[in-house]
């Protein structure tokens, strides 16, 4: 039987690469999503002004709403800079970058530190939130992470009481073509970002991983 061709009309539109596209549908995600997320904050902010509802501001269940809308409106932050679309010129602080981690922290187990300075790149940025991540994978217990930029590199360096190892998910960091893996829960698809974003942009990508921590370098 001959080889079967599939021809393929050149006048008909290519699209954007799937990595592109699926970035493209994280920032719209996150863009429509942070909107009704404002206006729950806003009508929180209005219930604590009316004189209608005395004390309702110091009430446990206001508080509790009100810390989680910003829990979520800060995550959503993280994802859509994690997870969306970066161009090449776009950029991003130190002191954006400090005051993500720390709204994120808030809600969070893991303390984490930014010792920079100087902009950086917004996709350099991707790829300190998706190390991060990683390791926050690593740290399900709490712990603190360093994130540092020296005349190498970036290093995120994590300390805990414990870890939860998982040598086969982080082996997606090696950057070792033609070697099988095991496809990573949906939970865990920061370790295939971060391999594939690293390797598009031709930057080394190191790890370690032990019982009392871990480090991430690029």
């Amino acid at each position: 039987m001959d080889d079967l061709t599939i021809y393929r009309d050149p006048r008909l539109p290519t699209g954007p690469e799937p990595e592109r596209l699926a970035a493209l549908v994280s920032s719209r995600l996150c863009h429509d999503i942070v909107s009704p997320l404002g206006a729950i904050g806003n009508g929180l902010e209005l219930l604590e002004l009316s004189g209608e509802f005395p004390g309702i501001a110091r009430s446990p269940e206001m508080q509790l709403i009100a810390e989680s809308v910003e829990a979520a409106r800060a995550r959503l932050r993280w994802f859509r800079l994690a997870f969306g679309h970066a161009a090449p010129d776009q950029r991003l602080s130190p002191a954006e970058l400090a005051a993500l981690f720390a709204d994120v922290e808030k809600g969070g187990r893991i303390k984490l530190r930014l010792e920079a300075e100087g902009d950086l790149p917004r996709t350099e940025a991707r790829m300190i939130l998706l190390a991060l991540m990683c390791l926050e994978t690593a740290l399900p217990w709490g712990g603190r992470v360093l994130v540092c930029r020296g005349a190498a590199g970036w290093r995120l360096v994590a300390e805990a009481s414990r870890t939860k190892p998982d040598p086969a998910l982080w082996s997606w960091l090696d950057l070792a073509p033609g070697r099988e893996r095991p496809e990573p829960n949906s939970s865990e698809v920061h370790f295939l970002l971060l391999s594939g974003f690293a390797r598009a942009a031709g930057r080394a990508l190191s790890w370690e991983l032990d019982e009392t921590g871990g480090e991430i370098a690029f």
